[in-house]
């Protein structure tokens, strides 16, 4: 098998590895890691190394497998750095955002809770009990309940 994949990459030069290139871009989109891109990147790369070096297969090889590795480590730092810093942290935690909101009570909160009037949406609530009319303030969440204290 190591003979024949020597004598194609032989007898089509930069071809093939461009071949190779883009059939490692193209598993890259069948199997998802963002780990095959890097690979079918730098043959893609050697493939333009071999129109202008006359190197031995072997030799081309190696620098492919240098090349990968680089690109690989290169990249993944390059696209996953800064990735979980947003300038919006909660974008995606409707109650999250809500913390440290002042609200009115329309309803009053009883033992068992309440429900919470928040722009166009209703929220259970718990907390101390309190009558309707009373500014809260919500202090936290738990699951999907906000938690809220008498406002000050």
């Amino acid at each position: 098998m190591l003979e024949f994949l020597e004598t194609l990459f032989m007898r089509y030069g930069a071809w093939s590895w461009w071949v190779l290139g883009l059939a490692l871009l193209a598993l890259e989109l069948v199997i998802p890691g963002f780990v095959l891109v890097w690979f079918g990147v730098a043959a893609i790369l050697v493939g333009g190394l071999a129109l202008i070096a006359d190197w031995s297969v072997q030799t081309l090889a190696l620098v492919w497998a240098a090349v990968s590795v680089v690109l690989l480590i290169v990249g993944r730092r390059w696209f996953l750095r800064d990735g979980d810093r947003s300038a919006e942290p909660l974008l995606n935690d409707r109650a999250g955002r809500l913390v440290g909101r002042v609200f009115t009570l329309s309803e009053p909160l009883g033992e068992n809770g309440g429900r919470l009037h928040v722009d166009d949406s209703v929220w259970r609530i718990s907390g101390p009990l309190l009558p309707s009319g009373t500014r809260v303030v919500v202090r936290s969440v738990e699951g999907t309940t906000l938690v809220v204290a008498a406002a000050d």
